[in-house]
């Protein structure tokens, strides 16, 4: 169950939600009244500061059952693969391709959390400061588990297999082509009906938000409307409970003896929110030249430089293709940006061999990349008419400001990396004549 999030991120406006089992279970007039009904408890879960501008202030009312504060001391787990560790690999500027990775061998009992390997990433959580890029591949469903991440919000982006998250707000159901972001400290359980995989960006920088549309106008790309939360649905449930927190980094584990999802009513402006990346609004050229990627971001994630973003979440969805006396595909590029692309589903219109849905590319900062040899020829020599783009295709990009680090897990371990993946441009040959 789903209920439409009007306005995504705040901006003064609140939204509330409770389980329609329990119904006035909302107080109407105070967030903390002495006595809430039903004998719930009131807890307010904060995600900046108290004194944050008002239409930068996030945080939600929570009416639970019991405290989340009720749980046993936590204790360090193994973390295996999933890290904000980057000093453990050597720096590599080369261009990089993964073939698909791995699911959980049918042998195996994977969970959400077991599956978790980082591939890369920046900064420093216990300065509030960088991205990591993660994937998952589970094929079991969390019992009696649930993880929250002290250390950012997870944007979680599925390549097969749905979803179903249980957070402390509700339930959300998420499928290939949609995504999740469950914002810091909120804490879900996801379960899975078959093996599953996808991509994960964590940012440790405030939160994600909709970019700015300057020029564009009032629409366009992803429209706010489109942007969903749950409806509050609680557990009363004593059994015992593992509570697993992402903390600088590595992983603790603490016991408590009922269900953390025991919320029977909230209101509040931070909240876990799924989008349909199908019902993205496309900006595109209707004269020539090809714009750049930055019209294709869905959420974005600021940093204190006005116009640069410590993350992007941009999509490359199916479109309309029309430019004249242009080269259509994506343009050979050196960026002072990180660009990590992940493909969900199809053939990436310039990289339609070996670039493949569940794999994933690098191009770091100021490493030259673009459309390899056999797309540049047929661009050049193409029939200029209106064509469609990327049908039954949705690729992403996740871009950073900051220069990622590839993990050993990332470059070695997982034994994905493509090493003939700079040949696909070795074919690009010298056309000059000296002739206009």
């Amino acid at each position: 169950m789903s209920s439409e999030l009007k306005y995504l991120c705040g901006f003064g406006n609140e939204f509330s939600s409770e389980d329609p089992r329990c119904p006035g279970a909302l107080p109407e007039k105070q967030n903390s009244p002495q006595k809430c009904p039903y004998g719930l408890y009131a807890e307010q879960l904060s995600g900046t500061a108290f004194t944050a501008p008002r239409l930068e202030n996030k945080r939600s009312w929570l009416y639970r059952i019991r405290p989340s504060v009720i749980h046993n001391p936590f204790i360090p787990i193994e973390s295996a693969n999933f890290t904000n560790d980057w000093s453990n690999n050597h720096p590599n500027p080369n261009q990089m391709r993964w073939k698909p990775f791995n699911f959980p061998d049918k042998e195996e009992s994977v969970d959400f959390i077991q599956g978790l390997q980082t591939i890369c990433g920046a900064g420093n959580p216990t300065m509030r400061q960088g991205v990591a890029i993660h994937v998952y591949s589970c094929n079991q469903s969390m019992k009696n588990s649930c993880f929250y991440n002290s250390d950012g919000d997870f944007l979680l982006v599925p390549q097969s297999g749905t979803l179903r998250i249980t957070t402390e707000f509700g339930k959300i159901d998420v499928s290939p082509t949609e995504i999740c972001v469950v914002q810091q400290g909120m804490r879900f359980s996801v379960s899975v009906d078959k093996e599953a995989r996808g991509y994960i960006l964590e940012i440790f920088n405030g939160h994600f938000e909709l970019p700015n549309l300057g020029p564009i106008g009032a629409n366009g790309l992803a429209n706010p409307r489109d942007f969903q939360t749950p409806v509050a649905h609680y557990e009363d449930r004593d059994e015992e409970y593992s509570i697993v927190s992402k903390y600088q980094g590595k992983l603790f584990s603490a016991k408590q003896s009922h269900s953390p999802f025991d919320v029977v009513a909230w209101h509040g402006n931070y909240v876990p929110y799924k989008y349909d990346l199908n019902k993205f609004m496309t900006i595109n050229t209707v004269s020539f030249d090809h714009c750049d990627p930055s019209i294709f971001t869905v959420l974005t994630c600021s940093s204190n430089k006005p116009g640069t973003a410590i993350a992007d979440f941009v999509i490359f969805p199916p479109r309309w293709s029309v430019a004249e006396n242009t080269f259509r595909p994506p343009y050979f590029h050196r960026n002072c940006m990180s660009e990590f692309m992940g493909l969900i589903v199809g053939k990436y219109e310039a990289k339609e061999d070996g670039f493949m849905p569940g794999g994933a590319s690098l191009h770091s900062m100021m490493t030259p990349h673009g459309p390899d040899a056999e797309c540049f020829k047929a661009a050049t020599e193409a029939q200029l008419i209106p064509s469609r783009v990327a049908d039954g295709t949705m690729a992403f990009m996740f871009e950073s400001s900051l220069s990622l680090s590839v993990t050993k897990w990332g470059e070695k371990s997982c034994q994905k990396l493509d090493p003939d993946y700079f040949k696909c441009w070795m074919n690009l040959k010298k056309q000059f004549n000296g002739e206009k």
